[in-house]
């Protein structure tokens, strides 16, 4: 089995490379690039001593989760380039990567055009990091926790479409509680959401699912990079808020409405 997956270059992006490298022959990974430093660096996200210190609590994260920057495995192939380049690679620069089995996309930009055409023919499946149809945009998760709905953290695995995080839904992954953080709990989604994607693929249950399409009147929030600005981030970091708390929240929710749900 032959897999491309267009992603980032993060440790959580990477980790998903490697684990489908484990359940395929050969992995195309094409992998727009960010400064591994937010927060530090002008990019993606604005560079302030704020943002450094949010980030640098999101990067603990994602090492206790996923572990540290690394190589990927041998039987990938991987393509970088800048964020933002990707709707101006042609088909041929990419022909190696275009016949493949599976299709994924997980933190990969907006993609347009002809490539957008042909990853919704072959059914590509998109892993967006927040409860749809309720969260939708950028950062989903980080708002549900921001508004106290720790209950919508999570992912939904659905089939890319041309609008964004708009494709029919296969799945939601949500984290189970074990004591973390809310930092670690927001990152252990995105394993949740990998896990179920990898188990999911090797078992061939998730060619077998039925897509439903997403409720848009169920919409709570939809949230763009800009609306994450300093003033956001302090006054969530300013909660401090704990493990302890965390898990209350969680037990006093009341859970949306979930689709085939995986906990992980």
């Amino acid at each position: 089995m032959k897999i491309t997956v267009f992603t980032s270059n993060q440790p959580r992006h990477i980790a998903l490379i490697n684990k489908l490298a484990k359940i395929s022959d050969s992995v195309y990974a094409i992998m727009e690039c960010n400064t591994v430093f937010p927060g530090m660096v002008q990019d993606f996200f604005k560079k302030s001593e704020t943002m450094k210190t949010y980030f640098s609590n999101v990067m603990a994260a994602e090492n206790k989760v996923f572990g540290g920057l690394s190589f990927t495995d041998d039987n990938v192939k991987s393509l970088p380039i800048k964020s933002g380049d990707l709707n101006n690679i042609t088909e041929a620069q990419l022909s190696k990567a275009l016949d493949s089995d599976v299709y994924i996309v997980f933190g990969a930009s907006y993609i347009k055009g002809w490539l957008a055409n042909f990853l919704v023919e072959k059914k590509a499946y998109n892993i967006h990091m927040g409860i749809s149809p309720y969260y939708r945009g950028s950062s989903c998760n980080f708002w549900a926790m921001y508004d106290g709905r720790p209950e919508f953290v999570g992912a939904t695995i659905h089939l890319l479409s041309k609008g964004l995080d708009s494709g029919p839904m296969l799945y939601h992954a949500l984290p189970k509680f074990e004591g973390e953080t809310p930092f670690e709990f927001t990152m252990k989604s995105v394993a949740a959401a990998q896990d179920s994607l990898i188990a999911r693929i090797a078992s061939g249950d998730i060619f077998q699912m039925e897509a439903h399409d997403q409720d848009k009147t169920k919409e709570l929030k939809y949230t763009r990079n800009a609306d994450f600005s300093d003033e956001i981030a302090a006054e969530y970091l300013s909660r401090n808020e704990t493990a302890e708390q965390l898990n209350a929240a969680l037990i006093s929710a009341e859970y949306p409405e979930l689709l085939n749900p995986f906990f992980g």
